[in-house]
């Protein structure tokens, strides 16, 4: 009997991995494109099809692919759509999971990639054995996979737990790209580091960082770790304004469904401690205190991107069922 294989998508809003995984949760093959590459997703999609069968060249053929689970930026569950995903090159609503299937002739399924990244955890990674548990996804933009006694919350119309947009500051917030202004993410993601770091330039002229060696608006949250890394202290104050707000988001989370672990994700939690002691003491110092001294912050233990692929990929054992 052939050997099943699933294929696992996460589309990001930089970077698009795709993998083809086994029942065991093993990557056989993987590799990725640009997803901002084409202004048209009619052409993101072709070039997605091509790697999706590059891919499955000497890997799996047709019959042994069961399926294949995406999971991207404002993804409905319910629908198989993205829907208005501000990080994303291609506005309004589109039908991705349809016209997917339609090009490579496999079932799709599809949902939000913060959830897919929640999935991964929850099967292979941190939070194997947990039944309560949030995802916080901090790269281009800030997502969230929230899981209540073992199952992923979706809300009624596949849109819950978008908890990168809860707003944090409601007088003279940052605009969004969702369009709103103070949201979490326009703060706190990479790119929210990043403008944190030009505020911080313009208002203090006259504190020396190695950061004014860069193009201002070439500044990147890697160049902003490099800099704290060496000791740079206007480096080291913005992870600290950055981890202060994640973690006054996080004690408002745990109010709403007390998780055991609040698991960290994506680019921005590879700067280790540096980003988890101002969480930590911010979130504890904001916490009701019947929550205090009960809730993990944990990194993911899986490999870049793995969590997301292998999420996503478990949907894809399920079009078929």
């Amino acid at each position: 009997m052939d050997k099943p294989y699933v294929i696992g998508i996460d589309v990001g809003g930089t970077n698009t991995v795709v993998g083809i995984v086994d029942k065991r949760g093993q990557i056989q093959k993987s590799g990725g494109i640009k997803t901002g590459k084409h202004s048209r997703v009619e052409d993101y999609l072709g070039e997605l099809t091509d790697l999706i069968k590059d891919l499955m060249k000497g890997t799996a053929t047709k019959s042994q692919i069961k399926g294949i689970g995406a999971g991207t930026p404002n993804g409905n569950y319910f629908t198989g759509s993205i829907e208005f995903a501000p990080n994303l090159p291609w506005k309004g609503v589109i039908p991705f999971a349809r016209m997917l299937e339609e090009r490579v002739g496999i079932p799709v399924a599809l949902t939000n990639d913060a959830n897919a990244a929640a999935i991964g955890e929850m099967t292979y990674g941190a939070a194997r054995g947990m039944k309560d548990f949030i995802v916080i996804t901090l790269g281009t933009g800030v997502g969230s996979g929230i899981v209540v006694n073992g199952q992923l919350v979706y809300g009624h119309d596949g849109f819950a737990g978008e908890l990168g947009h809860v707003i944090m500051r409601r007088h003279n917030g940052r605009l969004c790209g969702c369009g709103r202004a103070g949201c979490l993410e326009a703060y706190t993601s990479a790119t929210g580091m990043s403008r944190t770091a030009r505020e911080y330039l313009d208002m203090r002229p006259k504190d020396k960082t190695s950061l004014r060696d860069i193009p201002a608006e070439d500044i990147t949250s890697k160049d902003v770790f490099d800099a704290a890394m060496a000791g740079d202290e206007m480096a080291k104050e913005i992870f600290k304004y950055t981890g202060e707000m994640l973690g006054e988001a996080f004690a408002d989370f745990i109010a709403f469904s007390s998780p055991e672990a609040i698991i960290l994700f994506g680019g921005l939690s590879k700067a280790g401690n540096l980003i988890m002691n101002p969480i930590r003491e911010s979130m504890e110092k904001n916490l009701l205190p019947i929550f205090r001294n009960k809730v993990r912050l944990m990194f993911s233990e899986l490999k870049e991107s793995d969590a997301a692929v292998l999420g996503a990929s478990a949907l894809g054992w399920e079009v078929r069922d």
